[in-house]
């Protein structure tokens, strides 16, 4: 498929990724306008549109078609065990299996799947089930219509590192992957065996909370704290408030990550792949190596190694390029 947008609207930037007969083409990471998303939800279809339309036009990007990376609290994922049915057996009856997830009526969610495997003998089959809340979809629809593209692909995290884990293994062994999303609000902690989607915690404490204590010792607000964060101003990372903040996030981690390495004792959590705006800070990845006692990768090198021309963006756009895999 010719030109497709991969789209991935975060709380503090907007990623773009615009690929052609399968190549990447173009990478684009800006900052999104204060206000335009809250708890997750986009507050104006209109204004995000027309942000997304004014970037793409700045940056020299032609797509009609769009592939659009699904994030927020209200959009859940879930293994599930069915017994053998086809196709619309199975859409008829995901709904059931998210009735203790989902406290919203079930009919304003939309349900779709991904198949993990088929056991005859047992007469049974494992699938990746997905809810996703219809007005979620419909906002998507409505931005990108305002900014000049059809949607072709809506799908969660979780799907493009599947797609990313997929086809690093034509090359690789299969393995477990501990994958950190170190981004501005939170940091998602996934878990898989292969292509095989084990677990997700989500932590509430990001690079928020180094900026607040940054703003505070450096007499600035927030959002030029974090500016000063990302640049290293003035060697910020390294001074006493940042590293105190960056113990605070990794011991947070260990937390999690003990619990992981008790609860799944037949799996080998011995490497720790980052990606989202943190994992472009070294001191933060030293100090989640420390704590954790594990060594930490970035996911853009591990996935993408061979494209080392957008390294210093490529851990914030990696979940970009995985939703546009298998258009």
């Amino acid at each position: 498929m010719a030109n497709v947008l991969g789209i991935d609207i975060g709380h503090e930037r907007l990623k773009m990724v615009l690929v052609s007969g399968g190549k990447i083409k173009k990478t684009v990471v800006v900052e999104t306008p204060e206000n335009l998303l809250k708890d997750g939800v986009i507050v104006s279809q209109e204004t995000m549109g027309e942000f997304i339309r004014e970037t793409m036009k700045e940056n020299g990007i032609s797509a009609s078609k769009a592939a659009i990376v699904l994030n927020g609290e209200r959009v859940y994922v879930r293994n599930v065990t069915m017994p053998l049915m086809n196709a619309d057996q199975l859409l008829y009856n995901l709904p059931y299996e998210f009735r203790d997830y989902i406290t919203e009526e079930l009919k304003d969610y939309m349900f779709d799947y991904a198949m993990r495997s088929v056991d005859e003998e047992e007469n049974t089959m494992d699938v990746l089930a997905a809810a996703v809340p219809k007005t979620l979809i419909d906002d998507v629809r409505v931005v990108l219509r305002k900014a000049g593209l059809k949607l072709v692909k809506a799908a969660p995290i979780l799907s493009s590192y599947r797609a990313l884990i997929r086809d690093y293994e034509k090359t690789h062994p299969t393995r477990d992957y501990l994958l950190l999303n170190l981004g501005y609000r939170s940091i998602r902690v996934d878990v898989f065996h292969g292509q095989e989607y084990l677990a997700t915690h989500v932590l509430d404490i990001g690079l928020r909370n180094v900026d607040t204590v940054l703003a505070e010792s450096m007499g600035v607000d927030e959002h030029i704290a974090h500016t000063y964060l990302i640049t290293n101003h003035k060697d910020c990372q390294n001074s006493m408030e940042c590293k105190n903040a960056f113990t605070n996030i990794s011991v947070e981690l260990m937390r999690t990550m003990n619990f992981l390495r008790y609860s799944m004792q037949d799996n080998d959590l011995d490497e720790i792949w980052v990606c989202g705006g943190g994992a472009n800070i070294p001191n933060l990845r030293d100090a989640i190596a420390e704590h954790l006692e594990a060594p930490v990768y970035s996911a853009w090198e591990k996935f993408c190694g061979a494209d080392h021309s957008r390294q210093q963006e490529g851990d914030s756009i990696l979940q970009t390029v995985g939703i546009l895999k298998d258009l």
